[in-house]
Protein backbone atom coordinates (compact mmCIF):
# COMPACT_ATOMS: atom_id res chain seq x y z
CA UNK A 1 0.00 0.00 0.00
CA UNK A 2 2.86 2.31 0.67
CA UNK A 3 4.49 1.75 -2.69
CA UNK A 4 1.72 2.76 -4.00
CA UNK A 5 1.27 6.08 -2.23
CA UNK A 6 5.44 6.07 -3.48
CA UNK A 7 4.53 6.17 -7.38
CA UNK A 8 3.20 9.57 -7.31
CA UNK A 9 6.64 11.28 -6.12
CA UNK A 10 9.91 10.78 -7.73
CA UNK A 11 12.27 8.87 -5.90
CA UNK A 12 14.99 10.81 -3.55
CA UNK A 13 13.13 14.22 -4.48
CA UNK A 14 13.23 15.53 -0.76
CA UNK A 15 11.07 18.41 -1.27
CA UNK A 16 8.18 15.69 -1.81
CA UNK A 17 8.63 14.85 2.49
CA UNK A 18 5.15 16.83 3.75
CA UNK A 19 3.45 15.39 0.80
CA UNK A 20 4.16 12.21 1.17
CA UNK A 21 3.53 12.35 5.27
CA UNK A 22 0.29 13.91 4.21
CA UNK A 23 -1.04 10.76 2.19
CA UNK A 24 0.09 8.75 4.27
CA UNK A 25 -1.61 9.81 7.53
CA UNK A 26 -4.58 10.13 5.09
CA UNK A 27 -4.59 6.16 4.60
CA UNK A 28 -3.64 5.12 8.30
CA UNK A 29 -5.01 7.92 10.23
CA UNK A 30 -0.99 8.51 11.80
CA UNK A 31 2.17 7.85 10.75
CA UNK A 32 3.10 4.30 11.79
CA UNK A 33 7.24 4.09 12.80
CA UNK A 34 7.77 1.63 10.07
CA UNK A 35 6.15 3.55 7.33
CA UNK A 36 8.51 6.55 8.62
CA UNK A 37 11.24 4.18 8.10
CA UNK A 38 10.30 3.66 4.47
CA UNK A 39 9.82 7.32 3.57
CA UNK A 40 13.12 7.78 5.00
CA UNK A 41 14.47 5.01 2.82
CA UNK A 42 12.62 5.84 -0.55
CA UNK A 43 13.41 10.05 -0.02
CA UNK A 44 17.03 8.66 1.07
CA UNK A 45 16.98 11.02 3.96
CA UNK A 46 17.93 10.42 7.70
CA UNK A 47 15.28 8.68 9.62
CA UNK A 48 16.14 11.97 12.40
CA UNK A 49 15.60 14.84 9.25
CA UNK A 50 11.93 12.79 8.67
CA UNK A 51 11.07 12.48 12.51
CA UNK A 52 11.95 16.29 12.57
CA UNK A 53 9.11 17.58 10.15
CA UNK A 54 6.86 14.70 11.64
CA UNK A 55 7.21 16.49 14.92
CA UNK A 56 7.02 19.83 13.94
CA UNK A 57 4.33 20.15 11.98
CA UNK A 58 0.89 20.28 14.29
CA UNK A 59 -0.66 18.18 11.64
CA UNK A 60 1.17 14.88 11.66
CA UNK A 61 0.45 12.52 14.43
CA UNK A 62 2.93 9.84 15.46
CA UNK A 63 -0.20 7.42 17.40
CA UNK A 64 -3.57 6.61 16.45
CA UNK A 65 -6.60 8.54 17.14
CA UNK A 66 -9.60 6.78 19.49
CA UNK A 67 -12.59 6.00 17.82
CA UNK A 68 -14.11 9.24 19.16
CA UNK A 69 -11.62 12.21 19.27
CA UNK A 70 -12.78 14.89 22.09
CA UNK A 71 -12.27 18.31 21.24
CA UNK A 72 -12.54 21.21 24.33
CA UNK A 73 -12.24 24.68 23.51
CA UNK A 74 -9.84 26.66 24.88
CA UNK A 75 -10.97 29.60 23.68
CA UNK A 76 -11.05 32.78 24.90
CA UNK A 77 -15.01 32.59 25.42
CA UNK A 78 -14.73 29.24 26.50
CA UNK A 79 -11.94 29.93 28.87
CA UNK A 80 -14.26 32.56 30.47
CA UNK A 81 -17.18 30.13 30.83
CA UNK A 82 -14.18 27.84 32.87
CA UNK A 83 -13.64 25.34 30.36
CA UNK A 84 -10.45 24.48 31.97
CA UNK A 85 -12.77 22.76 34.47
CA UNK A 86 -14.62 20.43 31.64
CA UNK A 87 -11.06 19.57 30.56
CA UNK A 88 -10.21 18.22 33.79
CA UNK A 89 -12.99 16.50 34.53
CA UNK A 90 -12.71 14.89 31.23
CA UNK A 91 -9.32 13.77 31.97
CA UNK A 92 -10.49 12.34 35.37
CA UNK A 93 -13.21 10.76 33.93
CA UNK A 94 -11.06 9.14 31.20
CA UNK A 95 -7.95 8.94 32.94
CA UNK A 96 -5.96 10.60 30.51
CA UNK A 97 -4.23 13.60 29.84
CA UNK A 98 -5.05 16.10 27.09
CA UNK A 99 -3.12 14.69 24.04
CA UNK A 100 -3.16 11.41 25.01
CA UNK A 101 -5.68 8.22 23.95
CA UNK A 102 -7.55 6.08 26.76
CA UNK A 103 -6.14 2.54 26.32
CA UNK A 104 -8.86 1.06 25.04
CA UNK A 105 -8.10 3.44 21.96
CA UNK A 106 -11.99 4.66 22.33
CA UNK A 107 -11.05 8.27 23.16
CA UNK A 108 -8.57 10.38 22.56
CA UNK A 109 -8.75 14.20 24.18
CA UNK A 110 -7.84 17.04 22.61
CA UNK A 111 -7.65 20.91 23.14
CA UNK A 112 -7.95 23.30 20.87
CA UNK A 113 -7.25 27.34 20.47
CA UNK A 114 -11.27 27.61 19.21
CA UNK A 115 -13.76 25.63 17.65
CA UNK A 116 -15.93 28.67 16.85
CA UNK A 117 -18.59 28.24 18.66
CA UNK A 118 -18.39 31.06 21.18
CA UNK A 119 -22.29 31.64 21.91
CA UNK A 120 -22.29 28.45 23.49
CA UNK A 121 -19.31 28.58 25.52
CA UNK A 122 -17.80 26.66 26.46
CA UNK A 123 -18.09 23.95 23.85
CA UNK A 124 -16.88 20.57 23.43
CA UNK A 125 -16.57 18.37 20.50
CA UNK A 126 -16.47 15.01 20.09
CA UNK A 127 -16.46 13.34 16.16
CA UNK A 128 -19.21 15.56 14.13
CA UNK A 129 -21.37 16.44 17.66
CA UNK A 130 -20.92 19.52 19.26
CA UNK A 131 -22.13 19.86 22.81
CA UNK A 132 -22.42 23.91 24.03
CA UNK A 133 -22.67 25.41 27.53
CA UNK A 134 -21.11 21.99 28.55
CA UNK A 135 -21.04 21.54 32.89
CA UNK A 136 -19.02 19.33 34.71
CA UNK A 137 -22.40 17.18 35.40
CA UNK A 138 -22.80 16.23 32.02
CA UNK A 139 -19.91 14.53 31.42
CA UNK A 140 -20.26 11.23 32.66
CA UNK A 141 -23.53 11.45 30.62
CA UNK A 142 -22.26 12.51 27.51
CA UNK A 143 -19.15 9.88 27.82
CA UNK A 144 -21.71 7.08 28.76
CA UNK A 145 -23.81 7.45 25.42
CA UNK A 146 -20.64 6.96 22.98
CA UNK A 147 -19.51 4.14 24.99
CA UNK A 148 -23.15 2.30 24.84
CA UNK A 149 -22.84 2.96 20.73
CA UNK A 150 -19.19 1.00 21.51
CA UNK A 151 -20.70 -1.44 23.00
CA UNK A 152 -23.74 -2.19 20.51
CA UNK A 153 -21.36 -1.97 17.63
CA UNK A 154 -19.31 -5.08 19.01
CA UNK A 155 -22.00 -6.62 19.54
CA UNK A 156 -23.52 -6.03 16.03
CA UNK A 157 -19.87 -6.93 15.00
CA UNK A 158 -19.74 -10.29 16.80
CA UNK A 159 -23.76 -11.07 16.10
CA UNK A 160 -24.11 -11.19 19.71
CA UNK A 161 -27.89 -10.45 20.78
Amino acid sequence: MVEQLFQKYEPSNRSNLIAILQDIQNVFGYLPENVIQQVADYLKLPLSSVYGVATFYNQFRLKPLGKNVIRVCRGTACHVKESENILSALELELKIKAGETTRDKLFTLETVACIGACSIAPVVNINDEYYGRVTIREIPKILKKFRLENKAQIKQNTGEE
